[in-house]
């Protein structure tokens, strides 16, 4: 396993000029060879001024075109998908069945999005014909979506593969006839640059403008902010921290013309356990609350960091329950040092409140670098409504439980949370019935609702949203996850009275392409 350590600028290596960083090994804390060096400010204005030529071509592209792209950078990454594990498995100190399946999930929306720009009526083209005859005439007019520009996308510490170099936001801006610009994490640059080169491999062999991909490394904050303010980006794709998140927003409406930025940053997804379902089935919700709180160290943006559940024996017994696998847990491996640090400093304030009991926490790890341990905390409605504070992200295998007293403090308390990715419910059909209200309040807080399930786990497929209202992202219309991500990175534009053959074919009256469009009002793929 070879590395150059650079970034990639179309075809070409980036320097080694830069400030230099290395990637670390988790679970031991040492350093992995080789040196990495970030990206210089010239390396910076090569890859935009490369993707910005890319666009011209790259945009008009055929669907046809661009799907077979984008499959080939699926065959590239199984093929060497030993490698990438192998080095993953090292960066990151997560197992290998786990990159076994992420890279099945990265390749497998490559292809979902091949699909999706091959049959091309994601597009949303839509024709309303012209009559010359009436007074005043009516224009011809056309319109469809068109991509935006390049963009720049974030890679993200708790998924290397799937929302990184290749996944969801880079397939679909890649999709929609973006070039790309991938700012990698500085947590596992290695993984980065092996699925990079995969992507670049892709770019030659379908005889691409160069331009169409770069990949740009740094050891901080510095490559990824000026990318954000360069004036050729477009729009950003971010998955991580509220706080980066934010500072990416502010940087790119601070702009003389300012872009999207289309952040995922992180949610509590709470969980509400209905009466029916606490009284049957509390034993099952124990153990599926423990699995999804702890999979993956309890790094994942879907864990359910808030449990709502009624004050009394039952609520008892399922605390009792979850505390006792908390207890036998081994330690979790944290994806690096600063992320180690602030779940740390997270428990350290949760056990330092006189409104938080902790309930349970596994035995003290050693030896590990960046291991921790699980913990079950508890609290009352009351302190929640008093304190927002209580509802945000503890980033680690971790969850707060909630006793409420009455139905009244329940639903106060879900009008009380901020924007989340996820809500579930678990519940009988008697109590779906009865707790309508609840459904109609989350369905103004998240992006999706769970029924007797777990939120982590999320299925890439068109109906999937990832997605949610402030802070939980920044734009709650959009999704980072399933095809309808395509969205992000597309604009419409209209024709109006434009001659035949000045229009894009998705507009032309014959419908070569066969894509369903809306013709005077009523839908038609002929």
């Amino acid at each position: 396993m070879t590395f150059t350590g650079l970034s990639l600028i179309g075809r070409l290596q980036g320097i080694s000029g830069g400030k230099t960083f290395h990637a670390n090994n988790p679970a031991t804390g040492q350093p992995l060879e080789p040196t990495f060096f970030s990206a210089h400010p010239e390396e910076i204005t090569r890859a935009v001024a490369l993707a910005r030529e890319a666009f011209d071509s790259y945009s008009v592209l055929d669907g046809k075109s661009r799907a077979a792209f984008l499959r080939r950078i699926a065959d590239g990454i199984e093929a060497n998908a030993a490698e990438i594990t192998e080095r993953a498995n090292l960066e990151t100190g997560l197992p290998v069945a786990r990159f076994q399946n992420e890279i099945g999930r990265t390749c497998h929306q490559l292809r979902l999005f091949a699909d999706v720009a091959e049959e091309g009526s994601w597009v949303h083209a839509r024709i309303d014909h012209g009559d010359a005859a009436r007074k005043p005439p009516v224009p011809d007019v056309r319109s469809m979506l068109r991509p935006l520009g390049p963009v720049v996308v974030f890679g993200a510490s708790n998924f290397p593969l799937a929302f990184s170099t290749a996944g969801g936001d880079t397939a679909s801006a890649l999709a929609a006839g973006n070039p790309v610009i991938v700012k990698a994490h500085p947590a596992h640059p290695g993984t980065g640059e092996l699925v990079a080169r995969a992507i670049q491999t892709a770019v030659r062999d379908c005889g691409l403008h160069p331009g169409v991909f770069s990949f740009l490394l740094d050891a901080s904050t510095t490559v990824g902010a000026a990318l954000v303010a360069h004036p050729d980006v477009k729009a950003v794709g971010f998955t991580g921290s509220l706080a980066a998140g934010r500072a990416l927003m502010d940087i790119a409406a601070a702009r003389p013309h300012p872009i999207p930025v289309f952040a995922e940053m992180g949610s509590t997804n709470p969980v509400f356990i209905l009466p029916g379902a606490l009284r049957e089935r509390s034993e099952q919700i124990a153990s599926g609350l423990y699995a999804s709180i702890t999979i993956g160290s309890g790094q994942f943006c879907t864990k359910p960091g808030l449990v709502f559940v009624s004050a009394g024996e039952a609520a008892t017994s399922l605390a009792a329950a979850v505390a006792q696998r908390v207890r036998e847990a081994a330690p979790f491996t944290m994806l690096t040092k600063g992320i180690h640090a602030h779940y740390a400093d997270a428990r350290e304030r949760r056990n330092g409140r006189s409104d938080i009991e902790l309930v349970a926490v596994a035995p003290m790890p050693s030896g590990a670098a960046f291991a921790a341990p699980a913990a079950l905390y508890r609290s009352k409605a009351e302190s929640l409504l008093a304190d927002p504070h209580l509802t945000d992200e503890v980033f680690g295998p971790n969850t707060l439980l909630v006793e409420h007293s009455s139905r009244e403090q329940v639903l106060a308390a879900a009008r009380h949370l901020e924007g989340h990715l996820t809500a579930t419910i678990h519940g009988t059909e008697q109590d779906i019935l009865e707790w309508a209200e609840l459904i109609a309040i989350l369905e103004t807080k998240v992006g999706r609702l769970v029924f007797n399930g777990f939120p982590t786990g999320v299925e890439v497929n068109h109906a999937m949203v990832h997605g949610g209202p402030y802070p939980a992202t920044s734009d709650g219309r959009s999704t980072s996850v399933g095809s309808a991500a395509i969205f992000r990175f597309a604009r419409p534009v209209c024709y109006q009275d434009f001659p035949r053959s000045a229009l894009p074919a998705e507009l032309r009256d014959e419908n070569e392409l066969h894509i369903w469009r809306m013709v005077d009002g009523k839908m038609s793929n002929l």
